[in-house]
């Protein structure tokens, strides 16, 4: 394999990931009753239309239906991508959902 094999291999790899990542987040999303676009809208508002987001969102599933995504996970993996102010919304929704439960 030379190296721009090797090169278009790896941003595959990567690409295949984020959109992992990003079905991760709007599973999270679902699970927890939340609008994912509008999460990831006040993250990034200069980002109206997230086109993989939008394909991520056909294979969610009803949250009766879905695994659990744990908190830590979703931030885990957000953070794995440098998706520093998407972590921070969810986080403030996480600390949102735990001041209901008290």
């Amino acid at each position: 394999m030379n190296n721009k094999q090797l090169e278009e291999q790896m941003i595959e790899n990567y690409k295949r990931e984020e959109h992992m990542m990003i079905l991760v987040f709007a599973q999270w999303c679902i699970n927890h009753g939340l609008d994912p676009a509008a999460l990831y809208l006040s993250a990034y508002p200069d980002q109206p239309n997230n086109e993989a987001l939008e394909k991520a969102l056909e294979l969610t599933v009803p949250k009766e239906e879905a695994g659990e995504v744990p908190d830590d996970t979703l931030l885990g993996v957000l953070s794995l991508f440098g998706n520093e102010e998407l972590a921070f919304i969810v986080t403030q929704e996480i600390d949102k959902r735990s001041k209901r439960t008290r």
